[in-house]
């Protein structure tokens, strides 16, 4: 079953002769359901401190002003929380993912934007000061014409690209992680997702691909920057968080289908990746809407 299935997909205006859409409004409330599409999506919000962000698996309260890019079918929606303001300033932008070629993408000057598209599939949050800098860039946009406001993207993209305090905010991604076809990398990542939910030994894993369980654990650490039983927890927890957003399990069954033997410690390696208990995670996204 797909983990879509029941999330919102939005059919954007966006054509296929488009380059882009802007999006300008000022908004009373945030009242789209969490959705996703194939479009990448660049959201600046501007005095909407109080409002919560959902993007992927996460969620958090967003401050006065809030820049973030979603990368394609990413779930994703701004919620009503704590915002009294009832003039926040939302500006979006949208492209499709064809919008740079592959062949242009790997020219040396657009490689900075091709490595930020591929990290836009767990959702960017850039920090204020990015934000800031970036505030006029978005709030001229609309007043430009089309050949302006599309020098004014590429430039908006290449901040982003070399901006410093990025953080990715969906955990491990589950669908759209790509490696090449003979990478050992690969053999891990499709071996650990078929079979999350029993018991997983590190010898499993490195005889696998044919290493001894030291040179395992340098390779993983080199390639992912983190132990095999970090990245395993981190598989399990993604599928976890997802599931307590859309099924209606018990936080225990939940535990249980997602490899871990132990309701204590399943409840102690959620909060440490996720900064909340299950049943405080699934809480936050009881108010919002999906479409079932």
């Amino acid at each position: 079953m797909s983990e879509l299935e029941n999330i919102l997909r939005e059919i954007t205006p966006l054509s296929p002769e488009d380059s882009f859409l802007v999006f300008d409004r000022i908004k009373a409330s945030f009242d789209f359901p969490y959705h996703y599409h194939p479009e990448i999506e660049i959201n600046f919000i501007y005095k909407g401190k109080g409002y919560r962000r959902m993007v992927g698996d996460h969620t958090g309260e967003i401050g006065n002003i809030e820049l973030v890019l979603v990368g394609p079918n990413l779930p994703h929606c701004w919620a009503n929380y704590k915002c009294k303001n009832r003039k926040t300033h939302e500006i979006t932008v949208q492209f499709n993912q064809d919008f740079f070629s592959q062949s242009l993408m790997q020219k040396n000057i657009l490689k900075p934007i091709n490595n930020l598209m591929k990290e836009s599939i767990r959702g960017i949050l850039f920090s204020t000061e990015t934000a800031e800098k970036l505030k006029d860039s978005f709030l001229n946009l609309s007043k430009m014409n089309s050949f302006e406001s599309f020098i004014e993207i590429m430039k908006i993209l290449n901040e982003l690209a070399v901006a410093e305090d990025k953080t990715l905010l969906s955990s491990y991604s589950i669908e759209l992680e790509t490696f090449g076809d003979h990478d050992k990398m690969k053999i891990v990542h499709d071996f650990v997702h078929k079979n999350f939910e029993n018991k997983i030994t590190l010898d499993d894993v490195a005889s696998l691909v044919n290493m001894s369980n030291v040179t395992f654990n340098r390779f993983i650490k080199k390639r992912i920057g983190k132990t095999f039983v970090n990245y395993l927890n981190e598989v399990r927890i993604s599928y976890a968080a997802r599931w307590l957003m859309e099924k209606n399990l018990t936080v225990f069954e939940i535990a249980f289908e997602a490899g871990f033997n132990n309701i204590a410690n399943f409840n102690k390696v959620f909060k440490s990746i996720k900064k909340t208990t299950p049943t405080e995670f699934r809480e936050q996204f009881k108010g919002v809407k999906k479409i079932e």
